[in-house]
């Protein structure tokens, strides 16, 4: 049984610098505290499987095609695939209980079609047959997925196009013009978006690519010049929930917005960001929902993502999403204290508004009665920007005052003998 709990265990050495190498992987992996050198941890799902981010799928993707394949294969090609095939599960397989196919790994190949493309292409770079276990691989895997893509490409000596390839890697050459694989060559162009770089374009010269360094996924190309739609990051439900509050529907109203077409705000740099009205908006729902009997107050949560976001819908400074929570501390809030109410199986899930502030009230919470004590608020506000081992309760906050100014900026706020009451 093959199992993975570490890269190192599923890459070789250079495969791994490579990975390092990237700014963006670096950046990713430093901020979790992997330190180069040592063993890097696969992250792991809800039910403990391990997968690639985001960043960490583009990187292999990347790698594999500039190594490999020129420009014959995009990245985007290969990463949207993955999304599809396997939710960039290096470990995962499934069997056909029609053809009694089995495809293994992040681009759910057959081991017979990589035997045959072994032979076809007389490729000696892997030697999977001596070793089939390899494709668990995500460079082996990634490798062997993006030759059956270039050997589509030009099947029967004929310039392919790109949904003739993906149709025919989802359903084989004979079903690639087959209405049965044509929702998967849909799915595939929504998909592929998410994965496909930001460009500024400028008067005086070509579009430049905009590099992602981030941990957060990077932001979808939802409509022409690159706006971001409420509703790639929003459920149905949730949206009808912002639509049913008052203020919000006199302001998207105000502004022409339709239903289904409702565009994040952008700043300067087209960064997307929540108006202090939608903040609040979301932050009411998510209390009056589930933190109801808690006693936290919707402003408090609004002044926290000022404070570490500044709204920004994917977070800033390494901090994820809205209310800046970092995926291990969300994942063990959904496993181990069973805020369950939004699923947190992948990094991305937490540059969704709704999943980040409701994960930022359940650390709340949580922080209210660390350690068994309650807490005032002089503690859990330090402790949910600094973690709670770093809070020194003879110190003055030294973000107190900034939480309070924050607090301002959102109406309601009661003063009791001049101390901010929010709990």
């Amino acid at each position: 049984m093959v199992s993975f709990k570490y890269w190192d265990e599923c890459v070789d050495h250079e495969d791994l610098e490579a990975m390092w190498n990237r700014p963006a992987v670096k950046k990713e992996w430093t901020d979790v505290g992997e330190t180069q050198g040592q063993k890097v941890h696969l992250s792991r799902d809800p039910d403990g499987q391990p997968y690639l981010t985001q960043t960490e799928m583009r990187a292999v993707a990347e790698i594999v095609t500039s190594r490999h394949f020129d420009t014959h294969i995009e990245p985007e090609m290969i990463c949207a695939i993955a999304e599809l095939e396997s939710n960039r599960q290096p470990l995962a397989m499934q069997c056909d209980k029609k053809t009694k196919v089995t495809t293994i790994g992040i681009m759910q190949i057959s081991p017979t079609t990589v035997e045959w493309l072994v032979r076809e292409c007389q490729i000696s770079l892997y030697k999977v047959e001596e070793d089939l276990d390899i494709l668990y691989r995500p460079f082996v895997n990634v490798y062997f997925g993006a030759t059956y893509l270039k050997w589509l490409s030009n099947f029967e000596n004929k310039v392919r196009t790109e949904e003739y390839i993906i149709r025919a890697y989802k359903g084989g050459t004979k079903k690639a013009t087959h209405k049965s694989t044509l929702p998967y060559w849909k799915r595939y162009l929504s998909v592929k978006e998410t994965f496909t770089p930001r460009y500024r374009k400028h008067s005086d010269g070509p579009a430049i690519t905009q590099v992602l360094t981030s941990t957060t996924a990077p932001v979808s190309l939802d409509s022409e010049d690159g706006c971001l739609y409420w509703d790639t990051r929003v459920s149905p439900d949730d949206m009808n929930q912002m639509w049913n509050h008052p203020e919000i529907c006199n302001e998207w109203n105000k502004a022409n917005k339709k239903r289904g077409q409702v565009l994040f705000t952008l700043d300067d740099e087209r960064k997307p960001c929540l108006t202090r009205l939608e903040l609040k908006a979301v932050a009411e729902i998510i209390v009056s929902r589930y933190f109801s009997a808690k006693g936290i107050k919707p402003p408090v949560l609004c002044a926290l993502a000022e404070m570490v976001s500044m709204r920004y819908v994917d977070g800033i400074e390494g901090r994820i999403g809205l209310m800046g929570i970092d995926y291990s501390t969300a994942f063990r809030l959904y496993t181990e204290l069973e805020f369950r109410d939004y699923p947190v199986g992948y990094v991305e899930d937490l540059t969704k508004p709704f999943v980040s502030v409701y994960f930022g009230a359940a650390y709340f919470t949580w922080l209210s009665t660390y350690e068994g004590s309650q807490r005032n608020m002089q503690f859990i506000i330090p402790a949910y920007i600094s973690g709670p081992e770093s809070v020194n309760p003879e110190e003055t906050c030294p973000h107190w005052s900034k939480f309070e100014q924050a607090l301002t900026m959102y109406d309601i706020r009661e003063r009791n003998g001049g101390r901010c009451t929010v709990m």
